[in-house]
């Protein structure tokens, strides 16, 4: 038996470094999925495995089991230390006063208010080391006295809070994702922000992308200029709510995400030109290695282009992988393989192990993997055009084809949306793309030394133009885009990991993909949604019904109905979800029981006075000492955020978030007064 497992991996042999990254997945995905912090002796252990394994391997040792386990524990290793170095401080209280901060970057909130990100952050009353390292506010009401630019040092009076957890158990942890990005503090202003410094010459970068957008949006009015911004600086703030909605139906929204096809095209179309350049005069065509320095070239391109387009998470991962393949044509091997796609990853997971639960690294890897497994597929079949028009077209299918399935799983899962004419979209708008916006936009940086950028952004606008036209079009075709419910939370894990089989393992034995894939649909088909929500303030209370959900309110922690409906795969708004039978006076029926929503004036007394044996009681006030009804009040929804109720064969069962994400640094500290929340799901015994 060991001598036929160990003959199964030897046939691997050349195919196993395509795991390294996955494995390091799984340890990265071990560590997140953890309810505590690891205490100081297991980062011990696993420190000293990860010595002994790590000399181990430098004799010689190659056991791929144990490779593996190295693998995981690494990946384990480099979160936890991801994790403590980024730590910041978090605001552990509301805060409103006064907030004085240098602007690092500018966008817009979903609610299309400007929205300022800050460092160098100054709150009154609050000491230094206590307070966060940035903060994030939206600015309302009357602006007209700031021009915000990144370098400015500005002041304004507003209302802050920490950033805020999952509206439902397991749901999206913006937590998290602020933790990573060292954002200790959310919020917003109604007084106008003032301007305390004018920028100096810290933020060079930031202020030229702020220009080149500007510049930009004169010289291309409306859409087509926020459009190129968008493409090129990384400002998507003044994309139309409306053009963004119908990008997203037509399945077209990334070509406004700098991701890999940006990188792509400009490295590409730079490499193109200048390998063009070098060969055309004899002397350097024949005597320079003109690819390789076409690459390098290529390469400093990306970097500016990196810096450029914000460095966002996004970009740093797009270059990563275009810088590995520019480097792969620099050394004279191979750039477009599955080698080059592992390195890529285990760069990207060494640096920002965070990125492995985002939808862009979880999208930009799948697509990428399949498209080279897929043409090394096809290389060789001849009945597939190579060459001409028909080549070009073929291969453009192909890719829409193979890139939009791999990526649909995972576009479903986090966003609830499938756009059923994407791929004609793409067909006819990523040509465009690639043809006629990028190469133009590179001619404008080329010429804008020169004062002649107006050239290059004029050849820009008609295929932006197209690109809007496709969008508004397709997108507004009946049923371009429909709405599906959250899958189980094994589903889209399950779908990776038959995919990865199926794509790196040599063999017969990939055909064991088969059985994970099932798995997946079968969780992805049959979802279950909690039959009861509440919103982590106790503001919203949502209850499935067989027309879909009904809400108790009409307005009122609108971000938490949103998500709601979404997950449900419901496309109705808020106003009409509260609309539907349920609620009658505040009050719903579930399984017999009563839920009484308690909010507005006097709330802790009508909530006391409705909380009575068996009744379900939710409010926004606080009730002090034991209670004798479920009760779900300010100081417990506090310490057990959002709640999901959900039917069982014995009862309702209690799922809180704070059972769900455990204790961990970006959850906050726990204080020593709090109740420990009780295993999940907890029988509710006044309901069954």
């Amino acid at each position: 038996m060991r001598q036929a497992v160990w003959n199964m991996l030897e046939a691997q042999r050349g195919a196993l470094f395509l795991w390294v990254p996955v494995f390091m997945g799984l340890g990265i995905s071990l560590y997140f999925s953890l309810p505590t912090e690891p205490a100081r002796p297991v980062w011990v252990a696993l420190g000293m495995v990860l010595s002994v394994g790590a000399a181990w391997a430098a004799r010689g040792g190659r056991w791929p089991p144990a490779m593996a386990v190295l693998l995981i524990v690494a990946g384990m290793c480099l979160a936890g230390v991801r994790t403590a170095t980024v730590a910041a401080p978090v605001l552990e209280w509301r805060y409103y006063g006064s907030v004085e901060g240098r602007i690092v970057a500018v966008d817009r909130s979903a609610s299309d208010k400007p929205r300022l990100t800050l460092d160098r952050v100054v709150l009154e009353r609050i000491a230094p080391e206590r307070t966060p390292a940035r903060v994030r506010l939206s600015l309302h009401g009357d602006q007209r006295w700031l021009d915000p630019v990144p370098g400015q040092v500005v002041i304004v009076t507003a209302h802050l809070s920490a950033p805020e957890g999952p509206v439902e158990p397991g749901g999206f942890d913006f937590r998290r994702m602020a933790f990573f990005d060292r954002l200790g503090a959310v919020g917003y202003a109604r007084s106008p922000a003032l301007l305390l410094k004018p920028p100096t010459a810290a933020l060079p970068v930031q202020r030229i992308r702020a220009a080149i957008g500007a510049r930009m949006r004169e010289v291309l009015p409306g859409q087509t200029g926020n459009f190129a911004a968008a493409i090129t600086t990384g400002d998507r703030s003044g994309i139309d709510p409306e053009v963004m909605a119908a990008l997203r139906a037509s399945n077209l929204a990334h070509l406004l995400a700098i991701s890999g096809l940006h990188m792509g095209l400009m490295t590409g179309v730079v490499f193109a030109a200048l390998r063009f350049a070098l060969i055309l005069p004899p002397r350097s065509g024949l005597g320079w290695p003109a690819k390789s320095l076409a690459a390098a070239g290529a390469l400093v391109a990306g970097v500016a282009y990196l810096a450029l387009s914000g460095n966002t998470v996004a970009t740093q991962r797009a270059f990563l992988m275009a810088a590995v393949m520019l480097g792969a044509v620099i050394l004279g091997r191979r750039a477009v393989t599955l080698r080059s796609v592992a390195i890529a990853a285990i760069l990207i997971l060494c640096l920002l192990p965070e990125a492995l639960a985002e939808p862009g690294f979880q999208m930009s890897f799948a697509a990428t993997t399949a498209l080279v497994a897929a043409f090394g597929a096809l290389r060789g079949q001849t009945w597939m055009p190579r060459k001409g028009g028909a080549g070009f077209i073929a291969a453009l299918f192909v890719s829409s084809f193979v890139a939009g399935a791999a990526t649909a799983p995972f576009g479903a899962a986090h966003f609830n949306q499938v756009s059923q004419y994407g791929l004609l979209a793409n067909l006819v708008s990523v040509p465009v793309m690639g043809v006629l916006i990028m190469p133009a936009a590179v001619l404008a940086a080329v010429l804008a030394p020169f004062g002649l950028e107006a050239l290059g952004l004029h050849l820009m606008a008609p295929g932006i133009d197209w690109i809007i036209a496709v969008a508004m079009r397709v997108g507004t075709w009946p049923g371009a885009a429909f709405a599906l419910p959250s899958p189980s939370p094994w589903a889209l894990p399950a779908f990776a990991i038959g995919a990865l089989i199926l794509i790196l393992w040599r063999g017969r034995l990939r055909w064991v993909c088969a059985a994970p894939l099932a798995l997946s649909l079968a969780l992805w088909v049959t979802p279950t949604r909690p039959a009861l929500l509440i919103d982590p303030t106790g503001t919203l209370v949502g209850l499935m019904t067989p027309q879909g959900r009904s809400l108790s309110k009409p307005k009122g922690a609108g971000f938490a109905a949103q998500v709601w409906l979404e997950n449900d795969g419901d496309t109705i708004d808020q106003a009409g979800a509260a609309a539907r039978p349920g609620w009658t006076d505040d009050v719903a029926v579930i399984r017999g029981v009563e839920v009484h929503h308690v909010y507005g004036r006097d709330n802790a007394l009508r909530a006391a006075a409705a909380c009575r044996p068996g009744r379900i009681v939710v409010t926004t006030a606080e009730l002090p000492g034991p209670a004798d009804c479920t009760l779900f009040d300010a100081s417990r929804l506090a310490r057990s955020g959002s709640v999901a109720i959900i039917e069982t064969k014995n009862g309702l069962a209690v799922k809180r978030e704070a059972d769900v994400s455990g204790r961990r640094m970006w959850t906050g500290p726990l204080d020593p007064q709090d109740e420990v929340p009780e295993p999940t799901p907890q029988l509710l015994a006044q309901v069954q």
